[in-house]
Formats: C-alpha cells, structure tokens, sequence
C-alpha cells in the first residue's frame, strides 16, 4: 500500500467501543465495498467500505468482519473472512493479504478464508438473538447502487426471519464523530500533503493556464506524497464557476482578473482532508475582490472561535449566518431595512451564502455525526463561509479543518495560506 499503516491498537479499541453498544447475544457484520464496474471489462478504483475499514484496518476487497463478543467459543468472538488468494490471482492482480499480515493490520486473530464463510456464519447465527446489520444512513447519501450489506441484510432475512435485527449506523454515527490520536494524526497528514499541493499551484497559477492543468499540479504532489487519491472531487473554478457550488468540469482557461476558487483535499490512509482557498489568477486581488475576501475572511475567524465543546451546528450556523448577513450589508449586497423586514424562514443572505458553514470530516469527507449532538472534544470539523455574487463573478470561499480540544479549537490547516498579503507574495515572488 502506498501509505503507511495505521497501529492496530486503533482498530482493537474501536472493537471494543462498538462491543460496549451492543446488545447481549449479538453480532455485528460489516462488508467491504464491492469492486464497480465501469464498461466492457473495465472497473473502478477499489475505495473500502469505511465502517470495514475504522473496525479493521483492512484495505482489501471481498472482505467480512463478524463480532460476537458473547461467543462461547473465544476464538470466535472476533473473526475476519479474507479473499483467498492463488497463483493465478498473483499473477494478474498481485499480492493479496495473508492471514498473519491480516492480523498485523487489524489484531484480529481468527481470520478464515471467504470461501468459510457459509460454513462458519450459520452456526454462530443460531447462538445469538440479535443481528446487527450495517446501512448507509448518512443523510446526503443517494444510493441507487445495491451494496454487499444490502445484499446481505436480504439474505439473513430470509436465512434467519426469527431473529432480531438492529441498525449498526446509529452506533456508527456516535463513535466515529469522536476521532482519537491516530486518527487525528492521519487527518493531518493528509492536511500536510495538501498544503504542499496549494503551496505548488500559488507559484503555478497564471492568466492563461487551464483549470485542468492546475488540478494535474495538485493530483501530482498527493500521489508523489503517497497519498492514494483526491478526499473528493476538486473543484478548479476559475472566473463564473467559482459561483457553481459543485463545479468540476474543470476545463476553462483561467483568464487575467478572474478569481480561482480551489476547493480540493487529499486522502491518507482512508482519511479525509477538505480545504478551499480563493486566489486571483493574476496574483493580486482588485479593490472590490479584497472587500468581499475580506468579509469572508473575517466570517471564518468568526466561526472559528465558535467550535468549542457545548456548542451546536444549529446554534453555531445561526450565529454565523447573522454575521455575514451583516457582512453584506456593508458591502452593498442587502439593504438593511429590508433585512429587518425579511422572512426568517427564508432569509436575505441566502442569495449570496446557500451553504453550510461546517460538516464532519474523518474518513468520509462529510463524515459521520448526528446535527443535534453537542460539539465535544475530538470532533473534526471543517469551517467553510463564503460568499458568491455571480451578477460580478465572484465566488470567494475559505476553508480549514479544525480539531475541537477542551482549550479551543486547533487548526490542522493553520500553515496554509489564507491571508491576502501572504497570498499576493506568494504569488508574486
């Protein structure tokens, strides 16, 4: 594997959070992804389930993980299936687990082969009273793709239609909102890894050059850095498009006076980073461009010192949502009286601020965690204002990922530039 793997006290302790949430007499499955196809005999790059992988460590395909923490036999009570290899498996896809580098990864110490899997799961099935079976459940989530969880819930229903069946998802959502040393470590080095790559394209951008060629200098720094991929899909918005929220066609050519809107992050070790930056293509910002950075600067700072435990998303957008109202006030964009008269539910900002200000990040981008839950101590979270004014072309957003901590937030992003001047010199040099 490219990165370097994460300890296997990591994946032990999440075992045992998770086995503390369950019922007595239960089991808890988790699957790996499957491989997607693409067309003819094509496939799609292998991403690992992420409950798999945060309960294992396992980055390998057609992988099962089974708890039965009450298992009378010991041996059973954890138990990884793992996709047998064979020379003719060697000599096309290469180099496949085997159970001691399995156990290395993971500190499970029965693993079986996939193939065992019928034999082994019926008996284990029919010792316990409970089934907990693993769904996406995140709420951005379209799932349209049927998965090997899916999949698999269809089966135990039919093979086991007396038995108990529980969400693992909620559990899922409580303990992965709380990231512990080893994760916040690998979030920031995949933080590291992107500041390098912005580093690279502030001496890169110039009047002329092509989106796509600005995301082929950042994708070069993430994988000779030995991170595997981008976190998502980057967005390269150059002039108009950095109004487009999720834009990533990435094919204009950057033009003298655009604003480039860079919203890119690289995975490490299946973690997330998410940073977004706003640059002027010709290395300095006009009049009016620093005005409106500024105000979205200044938001940033703001939220900032609201991520601290006790605080809530609800809370915490609200607060923000008021202080760039103000903010586009000043700048011309709203008129306050109609700002006094305007509808709450359908306030005035949200023509130039449709977004929200932060999400989870961990090992999916917009990770796991429940809205309601209050801010606690080792979340990671991003903070991400902007404000986009397309009558001018002007998309400015700013983002960092921060660590919540008893004495405030730390900011995993705090050496990347952000500053108008720090980002003219850059560029300017």
């Amino acid at each position: 594997m490219k990165y370097t793997p994460l300890p296997s006290e990591l994946f032990v302790k999440n075992r045992k959070n998770l086995a503390k949430l369950l019922k007595p007499e239960s089991i808890a499955v988790f699957h790996s992804n499957d491989i997607m196809p693409s067309s003819a005999d094509g496939v799609r790059p292998f991403i690992q389930q992420s409950d798999l992988y945060y309960m294992s460590g396992i980055d390998q395909e057609e992988s099962i993980l089974v708890l039965f923490p009450d298992c009378l036999e010991e041996k059973h009570r954890e138990i990884l299936f793992l996709k047998e290899t064979s020379e003719l498996i060697a000599i096309w896809e290469g180099h496949k687990l085997t159970k001691e580098e399995a156990f290395e990864l993971s500190g499970v110490e029965t693993v079986y082969w996939l193939s065992e899997f019928e034999q082994v799961f019926p008996s284990l099935a029919y010792e316990a009273k409970n089934l907990y079976l693993n769904t996406n459940e995140h709420l951005r989530a379209t799932i349209e793709v049927e998965t090997r969880d899916t999949r698999f819930i269809k089966h135990c229903k039919e093979r086991y239609p007396l038995h108990e069946f529980e969400r693992l998802a909620p559990f899922m959502h409580y303990l992965r909102a709380i990231k512990s040393e080893h994760e916040v470590a690998a979030i920031q080095t995949a933080c590291n890894i992107t500041a390098k790559a912005f580093n690279r394209v502030l001496e890169f951008v110039k009047p002329g050059v092509w989106e796509f060629e600005i995301e082929a200098e950042i994708t070069h720094e993430f994988l000779k850095s030995r991170s595997r991929r981008h976190a998502y899909d980057p967005i390269i918005a150059s002039g108009g498009n950095s109004c487009v929220l999720h834009y990533i066609s990435n094919d204009h050519q950057c033009q003298d006076g655009d604003l480039l809107l860079l919203d890119f992050g690289c995975e490490y070790a299946n973690y997330a980073s998410d940073l977004t930056r706003t640059i002027p293509v010709s290395g300095k910002f006009t009049e009016r461009q620093k005005a409106v950075y500024s105000a979205v600067l200044r938001a940033q700072k703001e939220a900032i010192s609201l991520l601290v435990p006790g605080n809530t998303l609800k809370d915490y957008h609200k607060e923000i949502g008021l202080f760039i109202e103000k903010e586009l006030i000043d700048l011309g964009l709203l008129d306050a009286q109609e700002v006094k008269n305007q509808n709450p539910d359908k306030p005035l900002f949200r023509k130039y601020f449709m977004h929200g200000v932060s999400h989870h990040l961990g090992l999916d981008v917009h990770d796991y965690g429940s809205k309601n839950r209050k801010f606690e101590e080792g979340m990671v979270f991003t903070c991400e204002p902007g404000i986009y004014i397309r009558e001018e072309n002007i998309g400015i957003r700013i983002e960092n990922d921060l660590l919540i901590t008893k004495d405030g937030p730390v900011d995993l992003m705090k050496d990347i530039p952000k500053e108008i001047e720090e980002i003219e010199e850059i560029m300017n040099s």
